[in-house]
Parts: C-alpha cells; sequence; structure tokens
C-alpha cells in the first residue's frame, strides 16, 4: 500500500507537471481531447481509487467514487451548483460518469483544489469510504491536494457529454508522454504551426457558432416584427371600426339624450300632475277619515254612558236579587213555622174530635152524664169554635203566604230573565269595545300611513321642485350655450316693459338673460348668469325670477 502510494503521488506530480508546462507553451484555452489533460485525469481517478472500499449490492460490488465526492457537497455548500448538474446530466448513468462529470467541472471552475483541500481535512468521513493504508487518508492525499493549487492557472473549455463520461473504461496510465526525449521531438517551429492551425481551427469554429447564432436571433426577430406587423394592421383595421362605431354610438347618444330630455320633461310634468292629483285625493281621504273617526269617537262615548248605566241597573237588580232572596228565606222560614204550628192544630183538633166521641159514647150510655156535663160541651164546643177561626185564620195566611212565594217567584224569574238580557247586553258591550279598540288600531295604522304618504308627498314634491329647478337651471345652460335669440337695436323702438319710445335721453339696454331690449330703469339690475364670468345687465322680470329660483334653490 506504502509503495503504491508513493508511485501514485510521482505520478500525479509528473502529471500535474507536463499538463502545467505545455499549457504555458502553447498559451491558449484546453479543451477535453488534449492528451495531458486527458492523462491528468486518468491519474487522478486513480488516486481517488486507491484503498476505496466495496459496497455490495444486489447486482454484486460496486466501486465508485461518486460517494466521497459527494460529501462535498455538504462541506462547501458552493459546491451545490456543480453537484446538481453532475446529477442532472442527461445520459449519465453511473455514478463513475457523474463523479468524472463533477471533476470536468470543478477544474473548469478552478476549484477542484479548495474541494479536495476540504474533503482531505475530513478523515472521519473518510474512513467511511475508504480502507485505512489508503491514499486519500495519508499524508500522500494532503500533498495531492497542495499540488492541485497549481491547476489554477490553467484556463479549460471541456466538452461534458454523459454518454462518454459513462462509456470511458478505466485506462492504464500513458507513460510514453513523460519519457519522450527532448532532443528527439518535433521542432518547436512544427510545434508553433501545429498551435497557430489549432487556434485558427478554434477560431473558425467559435465564429461559425456566433454566426449560426446570430442568423437564428435574426430569423427569430424578423419572425417576431411580421408577427407585431399583423397584430399592428389587425389592431389598426380594428381601431378604425372602433372609431365609426363609437362616432356612430355618438350620433345616437346625442339623438337619445334629446329624447330622454323631452321624455324627462313630459314625465315630469305627468309626475307633477299626478302628484297634486294624489295631494287632492289624500286630502279627500284624510278629510273623510276625520269625520268617520269624529262619528267613531260619538258612538264610543255613547256607547260608554250606556254601558255604565247597565252596569249600574245591573248593580241595583243584584242588590235587589240579593234582598229577594233574603226576603224568600224569611218567608220559607215563616211558612215552615205556620206549617209547624197548623200541624199542632190539627194534632190538637184530633184530639178535640176523639174527645167528643167519647164524650158522645159517654152521653148515650149515660144521659145524666150528659146533662151534668151539658154546660162542660159548651165549654168544648166554644174552644172547637175557637180552634176552627184560629184554622181558617191559619189557612187564609198560608194562602197568602203561598200568593206572595208565587209572586216573589214571579219576581225572582224576572230578576232573572232581566239580568239574562244585562249580560247579553254586557256581552255586546264588550264586543262593542273590542270593535273599538280594533276602530282604534285601525285609526293609528291609517294615521301612520297618512303620515307617511304625507312625507312621501312632501319629499316626492321636493324633489319635484328640485328636479323642475334643476330642469329650468339646465334650459338656461342650453340657452346659454346655443345662444339667446337677441334682439337687434332696429328691431325694438320701445321698452318691453314699460313700452316708453327710445330716445337720446332713453337709450337701449339689452337684458342678457332673455335677449329682449329695455331701458335703463327697467334693467338697471345685475347678477351672475352661468354663460357669463361675471355679474351682468338683466331685466326687472329676469331679475326677480333669477331671485326666486335661488332662493328656492337655497330653501
Amino acid at each position: 500500500m506504502a509503495i503504491e502510494r508513493s508511485n501514485l503521488l510521482s505520478m500525479m506530480k509528473l502529471s500535474i507537471k507536463v499538463l502545467i508546462q505545455s499549457s504555458l507553451s502553447l498559451g491558449r484555452t484546453l479543451d477535453s481531447e488534449y492528451p495531458p489533460l486527458q492523462q491528468f485525469f486518468i491519474v487522478l481517478e486513480h488516486c481517488l481509487k486507491h484503498g476505496l472500499k466495496a459496497k455490495k449490492s444486489f447486482i454484486g460490488q460496486n466501486k465508485s467514487i461518486w460517494g466521497p465526492l459527494e460529501l462535498v457537497e455538504k462541506l462547501c455548500p458552493e459546491s451545490v451548483n456543480i453537484a446538481t448538474s453532475a446529477r442532472d446530466l442527461p445520459g449519465i448513468k453511473t455514478g463513475l460518469g457523474r463523479a468524472r462529470a463533477w471533476l470536468h467541472l470543478a477544474l473548469m471552475q478552478k476549484t477542484v483544489a479548495d474541494y479536495m483541500k476540504a474533503l482531505l481535512d475530513r478523515k472521519d468521513l473518510l474512513s467511511e469510504f475508504y480502507d485505512s493504508g489508503a491514499l486519500m487518508v495519508e499524508e500522500e492525499g494532503a500533498v495531492i491536494g497542495g499540488l492541485l493549487v497549481g491547476l489554477n492557472v490553467i484556463d479549460a473549455n471541456l466538452c461534458i457529454k454523459g454518454e462518454d463520461l459513462d462509456s470511458q473504461v478505466s485506462a492504464v496510465i500513458d507513460f510514453s508522454l513523460y519519457l519522450k526525449d527532448p532532443a528527439k521531438s518535433e521542432t518547436p517551429k512544427n510545434d508553433a504551426k501545429m498551435t497557430a492551425i489549432l487556434d485558427q481551427k478554434h477560431y473558425i469554429e467559435e465564429l461559425n457558432r456566433h454566426l449560426s447564432g446570430t442568423v437564428t436571433d435574426l430569423q427569430a426577430k424578423m419572425d417576431s416584427i411580421e408577427k407585431n406587423n399583423k397584430k399592428l394592421s389587425e389592431e389598426l383595421t380594428a381601431a378604425t371600426d372602433r372609431i365609426n362605431s363609437l362616432r356612430e354610438e355618438q350620433e345616437q347618444l346625442r339623438k337619445e339624450n334629446e329624447t330622454i330630455l323631452q321624455s324627462s320633461q313630459n314625465k315630469e310634468e305627468a309626475a307633477l300632475q299626478d302628484s297634486q292629483v294624489e295631494l287632492e285625493t289624500y286630502k279627500q281621504t284624510r278629510q273623510g277619515l276625520d269625520e268617520m273617526y269624529n262619528v267613531v269617537w260619538k258612538q264610543y262615548k255613547e256607547e260608554k254612558r250606556i254601558r255604565q248605566e247597565l252596569e249600574r241597573e245591573l248593580e241595583l237588580q243584584v242588590g235587589l236579587k240579593q234582598e229577594m232572596e233574603v226576603a224568600m228565606r224569611l218567608l220559607e222560614k215563616d211558612t215552615h213555622e205556620k206549617q209547624d204550628t197548623l200541624a199542632a192544630l190539627r194534632l190538637q183538633l184530633d184530639q178535640v174530635k176523639t174527645l167528643n166521641l167519647q164524650m158522645f159514647h159517654k152521653a148515650q150510655v149515660d144521659a145524666q152524664e150528659y146533662t151534668n156535663s151539658e154546660q162542660e160541651r159548651k165549654q168544648r164546643l166554644n174552644l172547637l169554635c175557637l180552634f176552627s177561626v184560629l184554622r181558617l185564620g191559619l189557612e187564609n195566611e198560608l194562602r197568602t203566604e203561598r200568593e206572595q212565594r208565587q209572586s216573589l217567584q214571579k219576581a225572582l224569574q224576572q230578576e232573572q230573565d232581566n239580568s239574562i238580557e244585562l249580560r247579553t247586553q254586557l256581552q255586546q258591550l264588550q264586543g262593542l269595545h273590542a270593535e273599538l279598540q280594533d276602530l282604534k288600531h285601525e285609526k293609528r295604522q291609517l294615521q301612520q300611513t297618512c303620515g307617511q304618504q304625507e312625507q312621501a308627498l312632501q319629499e316626492m314634491g321636493l324633489h319635484l321642485s328640485q328636479s323642475k329647478l334643476k330642469m329650468e337651471d339646465f334650459k338656461e345652460v342650453n340657452k346659454a350655450l346655443k345662444g339667446h335669440a337677441w334682439l337687434k337695436d332696429d328691431e325694438a323702438t320701445q321698452c318691453k316693459q314699460c313700452e316708453k319710445e327710445f330716445s337720446i335721453a332713453r337709450r337701449k339696454h339689452h337684458c342678457r338673460n332673455c335677449g329682449d331690449i329695455y331701458c335703463n330703469c327697467c334693467s338697471s339690475n345685475e347678477l351672475a348668469l352661468p354663460s357669463y364670468p361675471r355679474p351682468v345687465r338683466v331685466c326687472d322680470v329676469c331679475h326677480a325670477l333669477l331671485l326666486q329660483r335661488s332662493s328656492s334653490t337655497a330653501s
């Protein structure tokens, strides 16, 4: 391993020395077909493969230098572009091809020495890929890193093709380049001719490449210019069509504006008439509603009075009913007592009858005793007469009490009928009260609708007045824009307002609003008009009209 390391170090020194000397003697940019450069990449590849561990896979064991070179991406962030370019290069399928592409790109960017130094400083990471005693983990690797710094003086322009990099087999180092005798070599004159021919070749190739690029650019520019010309011509035709259509639309809009102005005037007049009619109908409906409300209010007061009277009568009837119930109870109590007394009297009468029978039998049996007891019998007859008189009196009282009871029952029935009628009347009053509440609710709703209609009519009147004023302003502005009917001085011989003849003392003055001719007295006022930048002379009629309009507009 040590002998291999020293041999590889010697070959690396020799290849770098020959490469630098030959590139300096040629004095030009090296390409990928230059033999010393090819031999340098072969020697560097052998150095990187020395002591490399084999990775086991399904196919077999594989040794690739792409693994340790991928570590540079982590150690040096600026090498990310080189690594991504090597991975994304089309045609490369093997790790060896990616490693060769990476070395070519690093040499063209003159960063091989820096990246290799950063990789050689991390022996701990390299130990995963190399065995102990490998060139990259020993001192020879550090020496090679120092030797690679000299390659920064070389300018290389390499053609990188994925198929070539993958298909190259690890070649054997060619020692014939380093063992040539300088005395037997070609003369410097032939070398100079060869370099001149190569330089001319490269120059012609570069010129052809540049000319082909300029031709393609010019062709693309011509195509874009033709496309732009077509687009501009289409846009020009579209613009002319658009201008013609806009002119037609302008004419149509002018006509529509005139028709809209006429229709708006007609609509405003119709709306004003409709609002006046609605105002009159609203006043009439409001008057009818007020009359209806007064009638309903009177009915409500009358019904309220009747209801109070009925309530009083009902209270009186209820009181009479209570008194009659108390009297009925008392009469029933008296009748019960009299019935009890009548029953007692009947019992006594039966006892008297039994006594009379006994006495009659005794009289039949003993006539003598009858004579003796005649006096006693008379007394008993007197008692019977007294009892019969009492019975008749009690029967008469009972008959009168029955009649009174029947009359009281009839009066009670009448009172019950009256109370039923009063209840029905009370229910009718409650229904009338509910109807009155409904009428009040309807009255409130009608008042609300009336208020809303009044507000809407006020807003409509305000809107109509504003629109009328705006229309008058539009008419004035239109007159000002179109020009007033300016009366000529020869056409007027007298003032239009006072009808006084014009003379040297009474001069003619034009009203700037209506265009008629007035005297100085009838046109002494001045006002600001839309068609004039400062106050001008106007007649008294126009002055009053304009002041009224401005005051209404302000209000």
